[in-house]
């Protein structure tokens, strides 16, 4: 598969099969996420993996708790109310593996963008090997809690950047349409 194959093809999964992601291939995703470019190459990032079925539904049965109570705080996740509130609903959609990127502030100034080029070779290298992914914005704000830090020692000053779902996926869905681009300028 060529890169620009990849990047046409390539989807947010939300429905995984039920089978595990062999560690080889996990530390190969993140090979290809330090490949990846970053500011005066500070390379500044850290990763973690969770892969136990029990600590992801737990996860995320506190991550939709933790945004329903502070929804009202944060009018972006509005939309997404009865989603939440729903007791079938899971963040990670039964995903099997959740690799979270997380940018190491001491290592410059660009590490949040560093950290965001890095998970896309992760969805872009996953599509690759036949896995799906899907960027798990939900997580973002509970991940980054002094306590969630603590739990899964995470450095206090570390911010999680890209928690990234993997998985086999169920199902591909249908590509989006995409508008025209819009071009500010060009001189």
């Amino acid at each position: 598969m060529d890169l620009k194959e990849a990047i046409l093809q390539r989807r947010s999964i939300r429905n995984y099969l039920d089978q595990a992601v062999p560690k080889e291939m996990i530390h190969e995703l993140i090979q290809a996420a330090i490949w990846a470019p970053s500011g005066s190459n500070a390379q500044p990032w850290a990763f973690s993996v969770i892969e136990d079925r029990e600590e992801l539904e737990r996860l995320s049965e506190e991550i939709k708790a933790f945004l329903l109570q502070n929804i009202d705080n944060m009018p972006n996740l509005q939309q997404y109310r009865k989603t939440l509130a729903n007791p079938a609903y899971r963040i990670f959609y039964n995903a099997p593996c959740l690799l979270t990127i997380y940018a190491k502030y001491q290592s410059g100034p660009n590490a949040v963008g560093d950290c965001y080029i890095a998970s896309q070779n992760v969805m872009l290298a996953a599509h690759a090997m036949g896995l799906g992914s899907c960027f798990c914005g939900f997580a973002l704000h509970y991940l980054n809690l002094p306590d969630v830090k603590k739990r899964y020692g995470v450095a206090e000053e570390n911010q999680a950047v890209a928690p990234v779902m993997l998985g086999y996926p169920a199902v591909i869905p249908p590509p989006p349409q995409r508008r025209e681009p819009e071009i500010i300028f060009w001189k």
